[in-house]
This record gives C-alpha cells, sequence and structure tokens, in this order.
C-alpha cells in the first residue's frame, strides 16, 4: 500500500462534506474521487475541496483500482449494502453511524469484513472527544472505583433534522432519534464502562411533536418530501441492564419542553469512589476539603480527536480500530431491542 491512503467518499451531503474536510486536514491521506446522485451535491464537493473524479454510480467508484479505502455518508438503508459491497471490492470502510437498520444486516456487514480481511470501523467520533478520552483514563486509573450506574441523554428542544427529509421516513432511516443521537451517547457510554453485554431491555418512545409538524431545525442537504412524512420517533428512553449488574438509564429527545439551563447531552458515571460527568468532563470525589468538583484536563491523549484520521492510521499500520466493529455491532443490537420493548410494551432479553 502507498504511504498515503487513497480514500473516496460515499455521499457529499453534510455528513460526507465533514469526511472530505477531515481527510483534507490528514497528511496520510489523499481524496481521489467521490461518489453523489445529486449533480449540485457533487459539483460542491468536488470544486470545493478539489477532487479530481466524480461519480453517479458508487459501483463504478468502487471499481477504481486506485481506491485503498471508502468512508460511506449516506441514509441508514444504504449503510449495509454500500458497505457490503465496498468490503466485497476489496475496499476498506469506515461507515456512518448506525451501522444498519437492524441487527441482522449489521451482522451482513461484520461477516463481510471478516472474510475480506478489510479494515471496517464505524464513525463514532463521541469516543474520540478529548473529553471522553479524558474521563477513560480517569476510569482506566481506578479513579472511580467500582461503576455501577450511568446515565446517557442527547435531550433536545428543537433539532428535528427537517421535517420530510430522510431522517424521519422509517423506510429510509429505520428510526428516528434513537437512531440518529442516541447511538452516540449509548456507544460512548459502553466504552467508557468497557462493557456491551447488555441483557435485558426495558424501553419506550413516543411521537408527539414531528406528527404535528414541530420542532424541526434546518439541518442537512438531502431532499425533502414536500408531504413531509414523520413516522419515527422524537423521543426515546430504556432502562439497560448489563451482565456485570450494572445498569444504564438512556434518554434521547429531538424535541420537547427540556430545561434551558443544563447540559443537551451528555453522561453521568457513578462508581465507590467517585463520579464522573460528561461533558464537559468533571470528576468528582471526596477531598481532604471535602466534596471537590474538578475539571478534567490533560495535554496528552492515546488517540487523535478526529475519528477519521485514526481510521486511517489503522489502515497504513494495520491496527485494529479503537471503535471495534464487534462492539458497533452489539451496540445495534441494544437500539434493536430498544425499539422491540417499545413496540411491544415488555422487556426484552438479549
Amino acid at each position: 500500500m502507498a504511504e498515503r491512503l487513497r480514500c473516496a467518499v460515499i455521499g457529499t451531503g453534510a455528513i460526507g462534506l465533514d469526511h472530505l474536510n477531515s481527510l483534507l486536514q490528514c497528511h496520510r491521506a489523499t481524496t481521489v474521487a467521490v461518489a453523489e446522485v445529486n449533480p449540485a451535491r457533487a459539483k460542491e464537493a468536488t470544486e470545493r475541496y478539489k477532487i479530481p473524479r466524480s461519480y453517479v454510480d458508487y459501483r463504478e467508484l468502487l471499481e477504481q483500482a486506485d481506491i485503498d479505502a471508502v468512508t460511506i455518508a449516506l441514509p441508514n438503508h444504504l449503510h449495509a449494502p454500500v458497505a457490503i459491497e465496498a468490503l466485497k471490492a476489496r475496499k476498506h470502510v469506515l461507515l456512518e453511524k448506525p451501522m444498519a437498520v437492524n441487527a441482522k444486516d449489521a451482522a451482513k456487514i461484520v461477516d463481510a469484513a471478516a472474510k475480506m480481511r478489510r479494515t471496517l470501523m464505524v464513525a463514532q467520533n463521541f469516543r474520540f472527544h478529548r473529553a471522553t478520552q479524558m474521563a477513560k483514563m480517569v476510569i482506566q486509573r481506578g479513579d472511580l472505583g467500582e461503576i455501577y450506574h450511568a446515565r446517557c441523554f442527547w435531550l433536545r428542544r428543537t433539532g428535528i433534522p427537517r421535517i420530510g427529509s430522510w431522517f424521519t421516513q422509517k423506510k429510509l432511516s429505520g428510526g428516528g432519534v434513537i437512531f440518529d443521537v442516541g447511538v452516540h451517547v449509548l456507544d460512548a457510554c459502553l466504552h467508557l464502562i468497557n462493557e456491551f453485554d447488555v441483557v435485558s431491555v426495558q424501553g419506550q418512545s413516543h411521537a408527539k411533536f414531528g406528527p404535528r409538524g414541530l420542532g424541526e431545525m434546518n439541518w442537512g442537504k438531502s431532499e425533502v418530501d414536500p408531504a413531509r412524512p414523520f413516522d419515527v420517533e422524537d423521543y426515546g428512553m430504556a432502562l439497560l441492564r448489563l451482565k456485570s449488574g450494572r445498569t444504564v438509564n438512556f434518554e434521547v429527545s429531538w424535541a420537547g419542553y427540556h430545561p434551558a439551563d443544563g447540559r443537551e447531552h451528555g453522561l453521568d458515571l457513578l462508581g465507590t469512589q467517585g463520579g464522573l460527568s460528561l461533558y464537559p468532563a468533571r470528576l468528582f470525589r471526596n477531598g481532604p476539603n471535602g466534596y471537590e468538583s474538578i475539571q478534567l484536563a490533560s495535554l496528552k491523549i492515546p488517540y487523535p480527536e478526529d475519528r477519521i484520521h485514526h481510521f486511517v492510521n489503522c489502515v497504513l499500520e494495520g491496527k485494529k480500530p479503537m471503535v471495534a466493529m464487534e462492539e458497533s455491532l452489539r451496540v445495534q443490537q441494544i437500539l434493536d431491542a430498544i425499539y422491540t420493548s417499545a413496540a411491544t410494551g415488555r422487556e426484552v432479553r438479549l
């Protein structure tokens, strides 16, 4: 393989442009092509980032021998089929979250990566935040003692990504806020406590704002259906029980009357020797002068803050990504269980 990883981006919407920006700033990568069905989006991407080639059909892009890896920034229902085709074409794959629209499809992606011996990583960018990495270091140092409970949340007040876009159509997204932002905080939480073995899920979901045409924000570049369909959830919650006996409270919202004076998203970890909250990263413990609240700061963290830079490094150096594909599959299984529990009103055993 060349000294620089030759990359292509499939999908040049808002997230695809973010991928291109990261690749442009990565000295170990070069971007040789994009694939995009929308002419205006393709033109914007190629001109802004000086990309030499653009394809309408991603399959033609995958046939190119001078492409080592692809990043996939497409609507959720396309994640599995495109990722599997890319892996079969012997490309390394960075895939946007969620991994797929269900665990069955996610498992097929993992199987394809293993069979083709290609690097596969889901772009769980919260793991790479400086605050998350500092928190992980503190936990590994033992400052919290035994972690017995965690809370992860993302509570937007007006944050539906454009009603009528693919985000709000179940046939294209697979789900609403649980898939969109819930996967971020759930993955970061389980990563920090280093346990993905959830044994039971009790979940619930609601759609109270989107169906009324309320609570949207202007985000993204995808087309909007003039009929403004909305058949996904805009609120979700769950109680997770883990094999170790730990518990996790999960709560996410695209729209709602939440307090405006607190964190919109974050995590809280409770341990026998201390507590930790994100974002920002703060440690709580008893000190010589009483209860302490310490803002975490570190000049050196173990991984780049950019998940795409980490992916590039892993491919070039033959290392396993910090986001293991088996962990991403497990997160997908947990998300599926939340939806199943919400639909049936019953606890789901995993």
